[in-house]
């Protein structure tokens, strides 16, 4: 195909956008693939779905590689199988919900799980039809109240999902490896370098679950890698909990006077100011750090919870709304704390909660009832002694030791993961890296055809449930993650299989010689197959063209501009930044030539 600038629907800007804060953003909608139309959503233009389009043909060469079938189901969703699921409510406000002029409940699909079982029960009887493995490449709506980042995060986005049915866990897990090794097919092909972590399956819910992640500076989500292979997302990291210790020897716990020591760093200086120890100095290690917070349930209950981990750490919200999920979590506000006068800001500890609360009591039934719940740190475990808070002002209690003077309603992944932190299959040190997410892939097992009656008849003719797998593919959020890996000061640059046109043709002069030469070279790689943008701006500068060309990003650039009076034409090549001049008659040649070349397995 062969295209011409001077009618080719594309402005490119010099400015970066102001709302603009990655170089991916920055570049897709200076280069003219992408427009924004409104916060987290955004216009593809030409450039942008050739360059779309490109990356979907090699997700669907792979899916199809494995047997997946392609169907295409509506955005625009009822809300019963939703509600059926409990989906409608645990998907809280990123949730797009819109009523039908005859308010009827609908919403803008985030994800497709129960539209894809609905489908498979309306056809599917007998395990004689399994198993099935059914995708699509759909736009996607999720109501972020951050969109950042241009494509990365955006509250509408294209996802590649497919989902399997089988008639047993067996099934279930050759189907999961199936996909997983497809994924690996499809980023290797797009030369996207990624790492698969072990995840949490959140709202989606299920067994196994694990993400593909872009290693980048820009990303959102936190993972970790030991040196002997562990790997896993921050939030699914499970702590290694230490052996209980023996209570022989610990002092009996003492309050004592801890003069304005609200937070852990003065704590520990007023500790060691006041009560210095003979063997070391107190640390923050040594403190029990309180955290209250303030759960919405998916029915819309707010639940006070009080969270204890070591004072030498902070609690990641990530890590915490990935264990208490479906519910919101937030930091509990004044108004929260004013319905607990037990709690003391500044000062507030475990005995003000749990099991040690005096408002916990048991009910007729013998099930403990009262006060808020008190959850801590896996670290937190039998024998551990603790500088915590007394509950009143200016007060502090030490050797508090687990077990023996207090206990809690059970454990939380709450805190932070931190550089050096063991995994946890002893594997070694976590090393802390940032990752785009990519790609995410979950055995649902039978969560949706439960709740949606999704059964098969097995060979001895008895009802079974079919189990599931889901696996999503963020295509635009690839496509953007592509951007950030390869471009340069100077704009983008494509990898050959994925390139919105295969080569760039430049007209740089203004006699009707160069023009006429550049059109008989576009003209040849057009008949010879290759996808061409032939630059015939007459009034353009060749300094702004070659900005341009360098903007855009295709693979290879031919220039025809003063050589043309020697015979030669130009071939940059975009990502290497080589230049080498051949004789025109064989330029078409070469360029076939350096295509293979940048194509190589990809092709």
């Amino acid at each position: 195909m062969l295209r011409t600038l001077s009618s080719f629907f594309l402005r490119t800007l010099r400015e970066d956008p102001a709302d603009a804060e990655v170089v991916s953003h920055k570049l897709l909608v200076r280069a003219g693939y992408i427009r924004r139309t409104a916060p987290g959503i955004y216009t593809w233009l030409p450039l942008g779905l050739r360059l779309l389009r490109k990356v979907e043909a090699i997700v669907r060469e792979e899916m199809d590689r494995i047997g997946a079938q392609e169907v295409h189901l509506p955005a625009l969703l009822p809300a019963e199988p939703y509600k059926a699921t409990d989906r409608w409510d645990e998907y809280g406000p990123t949730l797009f919900k819109l009523q039908d002029r005859k308010g009827g409940d609908y919403l803008l699909a985030p994800t497709h799980e129960e539209m894809f079982t609905l489908l498979v029960k309306d056809q599917y009887s007998s395990y004689k039809d399994l198993p099935l493995t059914i995708y699509q490449i759909q736009t996607k709506y999720r109501d972020e109240a951050r969109p950042r980042a241009g494509l990365i995060r955006g509250r509408e986005f294209v996802m590649k999902d497919a989902y399997s049915f089988d008639i047993d866990d067996a099934g279930l897990d050759v189907a999961y490896q199936n996909e997983r090794d497809a994924y690996e097919r499809i980023f290797k092909r797009l030369g996207l370098e990624y790492v698969i972590v072990s995840a949490m399956s959140g709202a989606m819910g299920g067994s196994r679950s694990e993400e593909f992640l872009h290693p980048s500076p820009i990303g959102e989500d936190t993972f970790v890698r030991s040196p002997g292979g562990y790997a896993a997302n921050a939030e699914a990291v499970v702590t290694p909990a230490p052996e209980p210790l023996p209570f022989d020897g610990i002092p009996e716990f003492e309050m004592r006077e801890t003069p304005n020591a609200p937070t852990i760093e003065a704590l520990v200086e007023r500790s060691n100011e006041l009560y210095p120890r003979d063997d070391r100095p107190w640390q923050a290690s040594d403190t029990l750090k309180s955290f209250v917070v303030t759960l919405t349930h998916p029915d819309g209950e707010r639940e006070v919870v009080l969270l204890g981990v070591p004072g030498d750490r902070d609690v990641d919200m990530k890590r915490l709304e990935a264990s208490v999920a479906p519910a919101e979590v937030e930091m509990a506000g004044p108004e929260d704390l004013a319905k607990h006068p037990e709690l003391v800001p500044g000062y507030i500890g475990p005995m003000a909660a749990g099991p040690n609360s005096p408002a916990r009591h048991l009910d007729e039934d013998g099930n403990p009832v009262g006060g808020i719940r008190f959850l801590v740190d896996p670290r937190v475990v039998d024998g551990t002694t603790w500088i915590a808070g007394a509950n009143t002002p200016g007060k502090h209690v030490y050797w508090l030791t687990m077990g023996r003077d207090f206990t809690a309603d059970g454990t939380i992944e709450a805190a932070e993961v931190r550089e050096g932190d063991q995994a946890p299959d002893g594997s070694g040190p976590l090393h802390l890296e940032r990752g785009i997410e990519v790609g995410h892939i979950f055995q649902l097992g039978r969560k949706y055809a439960k709740s949606l009656g999704l059964t098969v008849l097995d060979q001895n003719g008895k009802s079974q449930v079919v189990t599931m797998g889901s696996y999503g593919i963020g295509v635009s959020r690839v496509l953007a993650a592509l951007a950030e890996s390869n471009s340069d000061e100077r704009g983008l640059a494509w990898p050959a299989n994925i390139a919105p046109f295969d080569v760039h043709v430049l007209a740089t002069g203004k006699t009707d010689e160069i023009f006429e030469a550049a059109e008989s070279i576009s003209s040849a790689l057009d008949r010879d197959g290759f996808d061409v943008l032939f630059d015939d701006r007459r009034k353009v500068s060749a300094g702004v063209k070659f900005a341009d060309a360098e903007l855009v990003g295709i693979p290879i650039a031919v220039v025809i501009g003063r050589g043309l009076a020697d015979g030669k034409v130009e071939i940059r090549l975009r990502a290497s930044g080589e230049s080498f001049e051949v004789p025109i008659e064989s330029a078409v040649e070469r360029i076939e030539q350096l295509h293979r070349e940048l194509m190589g397995e990809g092709k």
